[in-house]
């Protein structure tokens, strides 16, 4: 009698909450077994606990040099299906008021961690495999205030398409997820002057990732067709003109952290 397959794995960060808590119950429902990363050990815990047994928790902060080695040593020691970057920070606020070190973090996270973990990930990938970043609409329009963060969901965009031209022939598919304003706890455009029709909830952006990731079709995927239309005017308009629209009222610094 032969022994039943075992499920394939997905390896998902920032998983407390928001679009990482989403895309990992959706991959769970779609059958992978999913290894959930995040700093906070309880948070982690309850989502893992969540989705019934056969999944993992690992409890590490990928912002931090440790965090980055714990993680990637799960990726070389498992042969993961999927990998979803999703841990992400944003600070608001005019760059020269917002503290060098915040600026650094979201430099480090976004963008440094991202990269390691993909590399980690792609190096030992098998055809068949997907490399999912999170980035944002927000890589299409540079937003004063958001300078910086904005700066690195470009990166991640770029970054990721060319990572989908490289790896095609290898069989192995990268995808850039692109979600607009979505209604969680940690997005610094998530306020109460944004129309709540303007708003997406992490569930509805998971569902276009999932979509997206049983297609392997496009390097950059965009949630909802309002953000397909922003992020094709935002190109095509004259940048001094997005700029234009996008600036806000300048504001206190504030950082806003995505589960890490």
């Amino acid at each position: 009698m032969t022994a039943p397959a075992s499920p394939p794995r997905a390896l998902v960060t920032g998983v407390s909450e928001g679009i990482g808590r989403a895309v990992a119950r959706a991959l769970a429902a779609d059958g992978y077994a999913i290894t959930g990363v995040a700093r906070s050990e309880d948070r982690l815990h309850a989502v893992i606990d969540g989705l019934g047994p056969g999944h993992t928790a690992l409890v590490a902060d990928v912002a931090s040099e440790e965090g980055r080695k714990r993680v990637v040593q799960a990726v070389q020691r498992t042969p993961f299906a999927v990998l979803v970057n999703n841990a992400g920070i944003a600070s608001t606020g005019p760059f020269a008021d917002v503290p060098l070190g915040s600026a650094a973090a979201m430099l480090d996270l976004n963008c440094y961690a991202l990269v390691t973990l993909a590399h980690a990930f792609l190096a030992a990938a098998r055809p068949g495999d997907a490399l999912v970043n999170v980035s944002s609409t927000l890589a299409f329009a540079p937003m004063p205030n958001l300078s910086v963060y904005s700066a690195t969901k470009a990166f991640v965009t770029s970054f990721s398409e060319s990572l989908w031209h490289e790896q095609k022939a290898r069989g192995v598919y990268v995808m850039g997820l692109c979600p607009g304003m979505t209604a969680t706890a940690s997005q610094p455009h998530n306020g109460n002057d944004v129309p709540a029709a303007l708003l997406q909830t992490p569930e509805q952006v998971a569902a276009v990732a999932m979509t997206a990731l049983r297609r392997r079709a496009q390097p950059t995927v965009i949630s909802g067709t309002k953000n397909a239309l922003f992020a094709a005017a935002a190109r095509t308009l004259p940048r001094r003109t997005v700029l234009r629209l996008l600036a806000t009222e300048p504001k206190p610094p504030v950082a806003a952290d995505t589960p890490r």
